[in-house]
Order: structure tokens, then sequence, then C-alpha cells
């Protein structure tokens, strides 16, 4: 027997001495390029020899420190307002995002921003190297253009597959880039909880995520370009030469995926909403209704992107300092929902507290990724045991467990948002997701905005839209849980396990839940 385990052991010792000579020689042959000689850059001021700039600093400077701020709900709208900046723009767009899709929307606004640096606007477009795939070529291109800079956050060494730069870099690559804005002149800002992509858009009739931006102006713009420019000269942002193949094939294939894009028949009807829509209507107006009250941007250190922070200096930690004490109630709407430790204390303690704590998530049937949903359950019966109201959104459409896995293109809508309002005088809508990743390890962003106005259209959302919409979880009396799905002729139906869903897939979600790979989520 000791000779056996003896055996065992010199053989597991070889395969971990060839898994790190493999690692070794891996690391040697795919290192990250020197950023020796790298070109700092700033923000360019905002005008008033712009379009937007005559538009919106006299209104500006009639709100000293503060922003004015419209929320885009819709997904035409969203896309509507992108458009339209990036088609006023005269001095700069700065963009930065997770993902970028190679879709209708995704090549439209890549286009959009391609024509801008042609007309002498400067474009600087910094995306996260996980969230592009199959746009390498069309990147590199434009990086070729005068006026035009693609930066990439923490990229993979070795192009293809990408994934298999996760053997030999994983610490790093594990650490994403979630941010999300877009910038036109240093004058308007859009920030929120979308990436750029169909999906996020609503832009085809298959699949949508319910989600939410915020059309910022004044002093929000130009804070978020200050931190823009953080990111942009940050250690883990690579000029896209050092990483991209130059290829010439690349704005060919862009023009033709456009060419496709806008011929498709099954998109007329959304085109004509965002070209003749109120967004579009609103803006060539300039009479874009905003609210004018104090915004602050809330974001990560991109040193994130390369290590592990204090605590004292993640986006989390700043939020509950910054949100201060609260007296009457939390409305929390998350798509991703796994609280961790730092969130359940703060949220068991304020709802013992005597504050009124609602959240919203996606169901298991709704969620687009399932582990989530399996480190999220983990933490519902400590959160109901405080007095937190738990409710998970319905799934509009069939979801099947393939999707959930990621094994295949998802087919329904579900919840994407990140929102929570405080006290009905104070709302975030950003890129924080309420889970471990989005905690400690991405960069992610937010507008922490002092508005009764927006903050009270969440609660009131949660009153009235929540009681058909989504299932309210609650304790049953043997300690297990029941979902109450509220019908529209005021009757109900009680669930005794999780909504739509099957053994199998019940089964799959408490297994993840017991693997020890939270913080991954």
């Amino acid at each position: 027997m000791i000779g056996y385990l003896g055996l065992l052991a010199k053989i597991l010792l070889g395969l971990g001495l060839a898994l790190g000579l493999l690692i070794l020689a891996l690391r040697l042959a795919f290192p990250l390029p020197s950023l020796k000689g790298r070109q700092a850059s700033t923000f360019i001021p905002a005008s008033a020899d712009t379009l937007l700039g005559q538009m919106i600093l006299p209104l500006a400077q009639a709100h000293p420190g503060q922003s004015g701020v419209l929320t885009l709900r819709r997904g035409a709208d969203a896309f509507a307002a992108r458009m339209l900046l990036a088609n006023a723009a005269k001095t700069s767009i700065d963009a930065q995002y997770y993902i970028w899709q190679n879709d209708p929307s995704g090549v439209i606004l890549l286009d959009a921003l391609r024509r801008a640096a042609l007309r002498g606007v400067r474009v600087r477009l910094l995306v996260d190297d996980n969230g592009t795939p199959g746009l390498d070529a069309e990147l590199a291109a434009l990086n070729a253009l005068p006026n035009f800079e693609v930066r990439i956050f923490n990229p993979f060494t070795l192009r293809n597959p990408r994934s298999l730069s996760y053997l030999f870099d994983f610490s790093r690559l594990n650490r994403r880039m979630h941010n999300k804005s877009f910038t036109v002149d240093a004058v308007a800002s859009i920030v929120g909880g979308r990436n750029i992509g169909d999906i996020y858009f609503a832009y085809g009739a298959d699949n949508l995520y319910y989600d939410m931006d915020v059309l910022a102006v004044g002093q929000a713009a130009e804070d978020v370009s200050t931190n823009f420019d953080r990111f942009w000269n940050s250690l883990s942002a690579y000029p896209a030469d050092l990483i991209l193949k130059q290829a010439d094939t690349g704005l060919t294939a862009l023009a033709d995926a456009v060419a496709r894009a806008k011929a498709d028949p099954a998109r007329q009807e959304y085109r004509q909403t965002v070209e003749t829509g109120e967004m579009f209507r609103a803006l060539s107006a300039g009479n874009l209704n905003l609210e004018w009250v104090d915004v602050r941007v809330l974001s990560d250190d991109p040193a994130k992107g390369l290590e592990t922070v204090p605590d004292d200096r993640l986006l989390v930690s700043r939020t509950i300092k910054v949100l201060g004490a609260v007296e009457n109630r939390i409305d929390l709407v998350s798509a991703y929902f796994v609280p961790g430790e730092i969130l359940t204390q703060y949220f068991t303690s304020q709802a013992r507290a005597g504050v009124r704590i609602r959240t919203l998530t996606n169901s298991q049937e709704a969620t687009d990724v399932l582990p989530v949903h399996a480190g999220y359950i983990s933490y519902r019966h400590r959160l109901l045991d405080a007095g937190v109201e738990i409710y998970e959104l319905k799934a509009m459409q069939d979801h099947k467990l393939t999707d959930q896995l990621g094994l295949r293109p998802r087919s329904q809508t579900s919840l994407h948002a990140k929102v929570f309002s405080v006290d009905g005088d104070r709302i975030f809508i950003g890129s924080f997701n309420f889970d471990p990743r989005s905690a400690r390890l991405n960069c992610e962003m937010g507008f922490l905005i002092e508005s009764a106005k927006l903050a009270q259209t969440m609660s009131t959302s949660f009153d009235t839209r929540m009681k058909l919409a989504a299932y309210q979880v609650v304790h049953a009396g043997d300690g297990s849980l029941n979902w109450i799905e509220r019908l529209p002729d005021g009757g109900q139906i009680v669930h005794v396990t999780e909504p739509n869903t099957t053994v199998l897939g019940r089964a799959l979600v408490q297994i993840i839940s017991w693997l020890p790979v939270e913080w991954l989520l």
C-alpha cells in the first residue's frame, strides 16, 4: 500500500512539474508587450464652439456644480442617444466598454465612430479584451486611422484561442474592466448597465435585456472624462497595435457588416424608431427635459485590474460610506445578485434597524447565468430572516438549461440593470453587479444621483409593476421557501419549488452552490 502511495505521489509531482514548465514556457512564448513609449493623453475640455457645447454649456452655467440627467430606459432610446451624440461630435469621443459585440448595433456604432474620426474628431476607444470576440481585424483597422486610437484592457497575449491564456495568466485575466461610458465633447456622457450589442438595445425581436442608462451633461460629463483618463492611462490599457495584427480587410469587413445590418428588413421598424423617434426629436430640438441635480461619479481604481486593493478602496465600500445613514428604505435591482458577506451584513443590519429593503433579481427561470443563481440562493434565508423582501423576475419566454449554462445563444428576456434607490431621494445607476466579482475583481463605475424624482419612480415600480412581473420569495412554515405569483385578477399561486424549472436544473444549481466558486461569480 505504501509503495502504491509513493508511486502516486511521484506521478502527481511529475504532473505538477510538467504543468509548471508548460505554464512557464507559455508565459515566455506569449509575454505582455512593454508599455514604454506609450503616450498619455487627457480629455479635451468642453467648448462652446461645438454643437453640444452651444446647446448645453449655457444651461450648465445656470446650474453650477450640478448635472442635467435623463434616464434611458428603452433600448431604442439608448441606442439613438449614442448615435446622435456620435454624429454631433466635433472635438472628441471617449468610449469605454466591457462588451462591444460584432452584431448589427455594434458595427453600426463602430462605423459612427469611424465617420467621426474621418471628419476630425479625436476618438479614444477603450475595450475590455474579454468582450470583443470577432472584432480584432476591425479594431486594428480603426486604430490605424488618423484621429482614432484603440486601447485594450488586460489583453490576452495568445489571441487564438484566447481562453488558453487563462492557463498561464489567470490572476491578471480574471480581472476585467466592466465599466460602460460614452462621452462626447466632454459635454454629454452616457453611463449605466448597457454594453454595446443587439441584446442590450432590444435590437431584434428574439431576445433583450431590461436595462437602464443615464444621459448626463454638465459636471458629471466632465467627471466621467476625468475618470476615463485614469483608465486610458492605466497600466492595464495597451495600445491596440501592440496586441492586434494589422488586417487590411478590417475596414472592408466593417463596411460589409454595416451594409447588411442596414439592409435587413426585419430591423427597419427599429431603425425608424431610432431615426425619427422621441429621442431623435428631443436631441435634434435641444429639448431634453433634463433634471438638474447633484451627481457623483463613483468608480473603482483602475489598479484593481492588476491587483487586490484594500476594502476601503473598493467601489462597494466607498458607495456604502457615501450613502451614509439610511432612514427608511432601500430598493435594489440587480441582475446578478450574490451579496457576499459585505453586502449581506449591510442589508441585514439595516433591515433589523427598521429600514425596509426590497431586492429584485432574476429568478432561476429567467437568469442567463445559472452559476450566479447558485451563488445567490445561499443568501436568501439570511436576508429573509432579517426582514429583507425578495422578488425574482419572471421569465418572459421559455428558457433552456443550455442557454443558462452558456452552451448556446440565449433566447429570452432577462434583467440586466444594476440600480438601487435610497430613502426615495437618491439613486445609483451603473455597471456594478451586487456580486463578489464586481466587488473584488472587476472594475466598475456608476452615477449616484440626488434625485427624488428618479428614486421615487423606482420605488413606485416596486409598488406596482413588480406585483405581476415578479415572484415574491417568502418563508414557508417548515423552513423551506415559497414563491408567490400574483395574478391580474387579484388571485395568487403559491409555488413550493422554483417556478418553471426542472428537477435537473434545480439539482444542478444546488450542486454548484456547494462548490468553492463564489469568488468567481
